[in-house]
């Protein structure tokens, strides 16, 4: 039988890892000076958002796009829609608060520009990940037909 052994890596990934924990034990100490209770409950909060609702909507997504199209031999299709829906899903997470218009106020007064046209870009940037992906995806479903020996009968 044999023993599991320690696997360590090289001294520069040693390195690393103690410089990035160390990094977030400073932040984790300057973020927490101020309100702890709140920044930990926003993190709680957080975790629970994204375990409980978000992952199996995201799961039910994805499930819902590898059946539409057709999965049966092109499983790896549906990363040309994983991508951009990940992208566009991860801007509206950071600028909803713009894009829903809810702290137009706060975001006039703080910074002097008006929040007018979040929604109208975050639409663009949608479709250009999207039209992109498709573009991609028609470059290599052409190639791929391309290489294809013709059928002999």
């Amino acid at each position: 039988m044999t023993r599991p052994r320690l696997v360590v890596g090289s001294p520069f990934q040693i390195l690393l890892l103690a410089c990035s924990f160390a990094l977030a034990a400073y932040a984790g100490v300057r973020l927490l000076a101020g309100d702890w209770f709140g920044v930990a409950l926003w993190i709680v909060g957080a975790a629970l958002l994204h375990d409980l609702v978000l992952l199996p909507l995201y799961a039910l997504a994805d499930r819902a796009v590898t059946r539409g199209l057709g999965a049966a031999g092109h499983r790896d299709r549906t990363m040309y829609v994983r991508v951009p829906a990940a992208l566009s899903g991860l801007l509206l997470l950071v600028w909803f608060p713009l894009i829903s218009g809810t702290v137009a106020g706060h975001y006039r007064s703080a910074t002097g520009q008006s929040p007018d046209g979040f929604a109208a870009r975050w639409l663009l940037i949608t479709a250009v990940l999207f039209g992109g992906s498709a573009l991609l995806l028609a470059l290599r479903v052409r190639r791929a037909t391309k290489r294809r020996p013709p059928a002999v009968h």
